[in-house]
């Protein structure tokens, strides 16, 4: 599969098969998502990858502010990765200094976020694996739930699986609508 193929085809997958995705697997998808770029090579990207049944039951009742879509989506998932990020490094060209290159300022590791996220999706694409990525979530308890270190942050959760479904493409815009010349 090429790029454009791979970009083209990949969709938002919420129902999958009842069979666990084996953590090789998974470490093959983390090992190609880390090529991600990000602001001066930081790398501020971690997946808490969680395959435990209880602690995704866990994430389906306290993690998403009970939105119905992702509750239900959780209640069948066999695996969720917890998409976080390292603080107060994107933006900055000086970590010693507590200054931001840009008016973005930490906004940069939400984008550097994002960058990690769609790369590690198309991953997972590559090797058979469907993506959902969950905006609607309660940071803070899932970072409680999964135990992450202080320093990081949850950017998003990514419910991943064997697709049990093959929803067709979403409608786009088109080209002269989304772009302009200068």
């Amino acid at each position: 599969m090429d790029a454009v193929e791979m970009i083209q085809n990949r969709r938002s997958i919420r129902k999958y098969r009842n069979e666990k995705v084996a953590r090789q697997t998974m470490q093959e998808i983390i090992d190609i998502a880390r090529w991600a770029p990000s602001w001066a090579n930081f790398q501020i990207a971690r997946y808490t990858l969680v395959d435990d049944e209880a602690v995704i039951a866990k994430l389906a009742t306290d993690g998403v502010k009970g939105f119905v879509y992702n509750v239900k989506t959780l209640e069948n998932a066999k695996g969720v990765a917890v998409l976080s990020f390292v603080k107060g490094k994107s933006g900055k060209l000086d970590l010693e200094k507590d200054e931001y290159a840009t008016s973005k300022a930490n906004v940069w590791e939400v984008f550097d976020a994002g960058i990690a996220c769609q790369t590690f999706c198309l991953a997972a694409h590559t090797k058979g694996v469907g993506t959902c990525i969950f905006g609607v979530i309660d940071e803070q308890s899932i970072s409680e739930i999964v135990g992450l270190p202080e320093e990081e942050t949850v950017a998003a959760l990514i419910v991943y699986g064997y697709p049990d479904e093959q929803p067709p493409a979403t409608k786009r815009k088109d080209t002269a609508d989304i772009m302009r010349f200068v």
